[in-house]
């Protein structure tokens, strides 16, 4: 499933050594070296500085170090699931769960989801929310994991190949650190914004947070928007630590103790639904047909 010249790059990576990494893995340093060699190689990548100090990865070796435990987590587990697939005939269906992409409500809503469709079960998946990892994931739903929840527009659907059941539109709050001034408050308005620094995920992401930002660049333009990259947790420590304003949804409110979430008193918001493949299996169907007709009890 994955190249196992990566688990030898780990061990001399952890061990700072071919020799060291060589006692580990019951080897001669020579076949480690060789090892490492091949996938430098293979990948056209300086992963080590050698010197007589010892081995010190370089930025493209910390990078490879990173994904790798990710990959052969991630393949390990795969594997599992295959073979778990190969005895079990149940229909479970694999949803993806990472701190951004919250399951809890689906979990609230087995029981009646159980009343349709009695043969259904849930497995969750934890996934480690990474750009390439999200990117990865959504592309490839049906494969090893067949549902994932979050926002989404038109773009993002079609960018990653993958589609979606629109269960609300989340409206666009505001996540301020519980000392901030305005932490007080039980709702913001738009004034409130007036000379902080707002923290908006880049232009491109969403069309819905963009005519947002459109809105602000125009009329409120004492309002500093600061941009950044991909929503993870690192996001909201940035947003903490420098005691600024994030733009968030509802639904990722025990995210981090430290902020709280507030509404504001705009009509902005963003879809917030089920993400699955195009070509959804008939088990996954039906769980999508059995929330929609949840939801539409619940209207």
């Amino acid at each position: 499933m994955y190249n196992r010249q990566l688990d030898t790059f780990i061990q001399v990576a952890d061990a700072g050594s071919f020799s060291k990494a060589a006692d580990e893995l019951y080897i001669s340093a020579t076949a480690v070296i060789k090892q490492i060699n091949l996938l430098e190689s293979s990948l056209d990548l300086q992963l080590f500085e050698r010197s007589h100090r010892g081995l010190t990865l370089t930025e493209s070796g910390k990078s490879l170090y990173n994904d790798s435990k990710y990959i052969i987590q991630y393949s390990n587990d795969s594997i599992m699931r295959a073979k778990k697939a190969m005895v079990n005939s149940e229909s479970i269906i694999r949803i993806g769960t990472s701190l951004m992409t919250p399951t809890q409500f689906l979990m609230e809503l087995r029981p009646q989801i159980h009343e349709h469709y009695p043969e259904l079960k849930f497995q969750l998946v934890p996934f480690d929310n990474t750009p390439e990892n999200a990117r990865e994931i959504l592309m490839n739903l049906g494969q090893n994991i067949d549902i994932v929840a979050g926002v989404f527009d038109n773009g993002f659907l079609k960018a990653r190949k993958c589609t979606a059941l629109e269960l609300s539109r989340e409206p666009i709050c505001c996540a301020v650190p519980i000392h901030h001034k305005l932490a007080s408050k039980s709702q913001l308005t738009i004034e409130d914004l007036y000379n902080e620094n707002v923290m908006m995920i880049k232009r491109g992401w969403n069309s819905y947070i963009d005519l947002l930002r459109d809105d602000l660049w125009q009329n409120h333009s004492s309002i500093n928007i600061v941009d950044f990259s991909f929503y993870s947790v690192d996001v909201f420590n940035e947003c903490e630590n420098s005691n600024n304003i994030l733009l968030v949804i509802n639904r990722w409110t025990n995210i981090h103790p430290l902020m709280k979430i507030i509404p504001v008193s705009w009509s902005h918001a963003v879809p917030f639904g089920l993400l699955y493949s195009p070509s959804p299996s008939a088990q996954v169907q039906s769980l999508i047909d059995s929330v929609a007709q949840v939801y539409e009890l619940k209207k």
